[in-house]
């Protein structure tokens, strides 16, 4: 492009920094992992992502990127978050921003869809019902939940925890995307239909998304149910159990005992 455009568009990104937008992106197609030759692996999809890809030639670059701990890392972009207000959620009746928690050089990374209430009051993710059935989930696999990553979608608690609409998704989106570029889990479990359409960018009904692995960036990225939804339906137990064998199988983990 010319001078005079380069020009235009520098000093409307300046403007948008100053209002506090930092991000701005395009939809990108992730590559595809190669399938181990040794044995009979899961299918790996690739998938073309919904979720906003950076674009590299106008992007700021990002606080956390000049950063080596992982830890400081999170920090950093939990600062950046700030007291949102990005979008109507924080107009909603929101309390209290979910940022997210645990290992920050964590291999397994869970993604949820977004806060409920009791996450709301806590500023936790995955802390009612829900979440104890998480913390079994994820003790059945062998691990401890402060071993793990959890995060939302969304990091507001959406009224009445009705689904997170587009708009939503998509000014908090960049946020979770930061997160697991710094965590850089090996594996990554989607909870749930919206996050998984959120992530992968295919809107499939749950029974074409689970038993595979889709390629997420390079990272491994397995789909299965909510939480909330095998507290309404616990015959789906069974099939979230295999799901997560398939994740374990991965990661060279031992379970302590099938989930309840």
């Amino acid at each position: 492009m010319d001078s005079n455009t380069q020009q235009l568009l520098a000093a409307r990104l300046q403007y948008y920094r100053d209002l506090g937008i930092y991000d701005f992106y395009r939809r990108g197609v992730a590559s595809v992992t190669s399938a181990q030759a040794e044995a009979p692996q899961p299918e790996i999809v690739p998938v073309v992502a919904s979720v906003p890809v950076a674009e590299d030639m106008f992007a700021a670059p990002q606080p956390e990127a000049a950063v080596a701990d992982r830890a400081e890392a999170l920090r950093l972009i939990s600062e950046d978050l700030g007291e949102c207000t990005r979008c109507v959620l924080s107009r909603l009746g929101r309390k209290t921003i979910v940022f997210g928690e645990g290992n920050p050089t964590a291999e397994l990374m869970f993604v949820g869809e977004g806060p409920g209430a009791d996450e709301d009051e806590q500023g936790r993710p995955f802390v009612g019902r829900a979440g104890q059935l998480l913390n079994k989930m994820i003790e059945a696999m062998g691990l401890k939940r402060e071993q793990v990553y959890i995060a939302n979608v969304v990091k507001c608690r959406p009224p009445g925890n009705r689904t997170p609409e587009r708009e939503e998704i998509e000014t908090c989106s960049p946020f979770l995307l930061r997160q697991i570029a710094v965590i850089q889990p090996k594996a990554i479990v989607a909870l749930g239909a919206v996050a998984a359409r959120c992530l992968l960018g295919l809107n499939e009904p749950m029974a074409k998304l689970r038993g595979r692995w889709f390629d997420f960036r390079g990272t491994r990225l397995a789909v299965t149910y909510h939480p909330a939804f095998l507290l309404r339906d616990p015959r789906q137990k069974k099939e979230t159990w295999r799901d997560l064998q398939m994740v374990m199988e991965y990661l060279g983990l031992k379970p302590r005992r099938a989930a309840e």
